[in-house]
C-alpha cells in the first residue's frame, strides 16, 4: 500500500544553494581605462629616457678637442733682432743714440722711457752679441706672448774683455695682421736645466733561443757592415719597406753593443747601439737603433 510522504518529511527536504553572484568588470570601464592608459603613458616614458640617455652618451664620447697651432716663427725673428739691438753698444754718443734709435721699433713708448738711461751716455763699456738661444715661446693670453731667451755678451773695457751669458723673459703682443710689440721689459730669468729622466732600458726576457740570438747577430753584424755605403737597391735585400733610409757616409762598423732581444709573435724585436769609426772625424759614431726583423726565407728588418 503506497503512503504519501508525510508532511514533516516534506519539510526536511534538501532545500536547492542558491547561486554567489560575482561582479566582473568590464574592459571598457572607466577605471580600467584609466589603469591602461597610465601604464602605457610609463611605459613610454622609459623608452624615451632610454634612448635620450644613449644620445646624450654617445654625444659626450664624440666630444673633439681641437689643438691650435700657433706659429711662432715671427715672434722668434722679432725677438733675434730685438736681443741683438738691445745688448750691442759702443762707448760713444753716436753709437748710443743710434741703439737708443733701434729700440723704437721694438718698445712701446712707455718702456722707451723705461730704458733712456740703462745704457748712459758715460759708459765706459761696449758690448757685442754672440750666440742668442730661443727656449720657450708660450701663449700668455690671447694675443700675448711669453718668451724665455738667452744671450752671449762680449763686454769690453779699455784693453780687456769677458763673455757673459744671461736669460731674460719678456712679454710681446701680436696684432690680428701680425705685428708685434715689446710690452714687457728683459726681466732675469733661468735657463732649463737637465731633467733627472731615465727611460726604462729593455732587457731580454728568454722569449728568444740561443740559436735564433746567434743567427740575427750575425745578420746585424753584416747588415752594419755594409750600411753605411749601401745603394736602395743593395738595402732592399735587407730592409722592406724602406724601413731604414740610406745614408752615404764613409763609416766603418766596428761592433754591435749590448744587443736586447725580444720575441713578438713571429718576429724578434732587438734593440742595439751600433759603433762606427768616421773616417773623416776619426772619431768614433755610436747610432741606436730600435729594430722589428721577420724570418721569410732570409732575415729581413721590417720596421
Amino acid at each position: 500500500m503506497y503512503l504519501p510522504f508525510s508532511k514533516k518529511e516534506k519539510q526536511e527536504k534538501p532545500k536547492k544553494s542558491k547561486k554567489v553572484k560575482v561582479k566582473t568588470v568590464g574592459k571598457r570601464k572607466k577605471s580600467v581605462l584609466f589603469l591602461w592608459i597610465l601604464l602605457i603613458s610609463s611605459l613610454a616614458f622609459g623608452i624615451y629616457k632610454n634612448f635620450t640617455s644613449i644620445d646624450q652618451h654617445t654625444i659626450h664620447e664624440r666630444e673633439i678637442v681641437e689643438n691650435h697651432m700657433v706659429d711662432t716663427t715671427a715672434i722668434e725673428s722679432f725677438t733675434r733682432n730685438f736681443v741683438k739691438d738691445y745688448y750691442t753698444w759702443e762707448n760713444e754718443a753716436e753709437s748710443l743714440e743710434e741703439r737708443t734709435e733701434k729700440l723704437t721699433d721694438y718698445l712701446t713708448e712707455e718702456l722707451q722711457a723705461l730704458n733712456v738711461d740703462t745704457v748712459r751716455n758715460d759708459i765706459p763699456t761696449s758690448s757685442s752679441v754672440g750666440n742668442i738661444n730661443i727656449w720657450s715661446v708660450s701663449q700668455e693670453n690671447e694675443g700675448t706672448y711669453a718668451v724665455v731667451y738667452s744671450v752671449e755678451q762680449k763686454i769690453s773695457e779699455d784693453k780687456s774683455s769677458q763673455w757673459l751669458r744671461s736669460t731674460y723673459r719678456i712679454l710681446l703682443h701680436q696684432d690680428k695682421l701680425g705685428n708685434l710689440v715689446i710690452t714687457q721689459n728683459p726681466t732675469l730669468w733661468s735657463l732649463p736645466k737637465k731633467s733627472d729622466y731615465e727611460p726604462k732600458q729593455p732587457e731580454s726576457n728568454g722569449t728568444v733561443d740561443s740559436d735564433t740570438v746567434q743567427e740575427v747577430t750575425e745578420f746585424l753584424e753584416t747588415f752594419f757592415t755594409f750600411y753605411p755605403t749601401a745603394t736602395d737597391k743593395e738595402l732592399a735585400y735587407y730592409v722592406k719597406d724602406n724601413a731604414l733610409p740610406p745614408i752615404r757616409k764613409n763609416y766603418i762598423f766596428s761592433e754591435l753593443i749590448n744587443p736586447v732581444f725580444q720575441k713578438s709573435g713571429h718576429q724578434i724585436q732587438v734593440w742595439v747601439s751600433v759603433k762606427y769609426l768616421d773616417e773623416t772625424t776619426k772619431g768614433e759614431q755610436i747610432s741606436q737603433y730600435v729594430l722589428t726583423l721577420e724570418r721569410d726565407m732570409n732575415w729581413m728588418i721590417v720596421q
